[in-house]
């Protein structure tokens, strides 16, 4: 059984649907533009860049210094000494490696001579002391020595650590040394290329002599690295 609808009545107009009352008392909103990667006019973005147009690219010192300054006033929140303030600064070195990595290896390719990853230990330090040292720092680092009682560890020397002028370490904290940043770029350039290891920054440096802010960084292999080593 079906029921027939009321007759509309004369000169009444038909009611508008809640919908469309919605639509017209509501003002159209502007598309919601979502945060991230901005991108240009142009539509390119950095990710459409030369990786060989910034080789030769500096960052001023004065712009490095607050960045870095500010990076160690960060990590120094909530730490609970030398110890794990110096973990923090290697932690955030660590990706950093990671990264520079296959750009450094990219960059020293040619189109018909990729550059090879340097797989073995001598190769590596050499590469960590003068490709990843220039990238850096713009120099070479100072030297490479072996442990005399220990194969498994390695150590790379600056004299004046590019990190350390900038930060001024109160007395109580005179152990402190910030270039455990560069010791996490270090370790993170050496495990990506599958030579497990740790790195830590010493200070080596003796007041009144010519280099009071040397710095060495200890790298300690693996026992699989140094085992495969020899059987190469």
């Amino acid at each position: 059984m079906t029921t027939a609808a009321p007759p509309a009545q004369q000169g009444s107009k038909p009611l508008a649907s809640s919908t469309a009352v919605q639509q017209q008392r509501m003002p159209l909103q502007p598309p919601q533009q979502h945060a991230g990667l901005r991108t240009p006019s142009n539509r390119k973005t950095i990710y459409d860049r030369n990786l060989n147009r910034t080789r030769t690219a500096e960052l001023s010192r004065a712009s490095f210094a607050y960045l870095f300054g500010e990076m160690v006033g960060y990590a120094q929140k909530r730490v609970t000494g030398i110890q794990d303030l110096e973990r923090r600064l290697n932690e955030a070195g660590y990706p950093l490696g990671q990264r520079l990595l296959p750009l450094l290896l990219l960059r020293s390719s040619t189109p018909t001579h990729p550059a090879p990853r340097p797989t073995r230990i001598l190769p590596l330090l050499q590469f960590i002391a003068h490709t990843l040292w220039r990238h850096l720092f713009a120099r070479s680092a100072d030297s490479i020595e072996s442990s005399s009682t220990n194969n498994h560890e390695y150590m790379i020397s600056d004299n004046e650590p590019l990190v350390n002028q900038y930060i001024s370490v109160p007395k109580e904290m005179s152990q402190l040394n910030c270039a455990a940043y560069v010791a996490g770029i270090i370790e993170g350039v050496c495990c990506g290329v599958g030579c497990k290891a740790g790195v830590s920054a010493h200070n080596a440096g003796e007041e009144g002599g010519m280099w009071p802010g040397k710095t060495v960084f200890l790298i300690r292999f693996e026992e699989e690295v140094v085992k495969r080593e020899g059987t190469k």
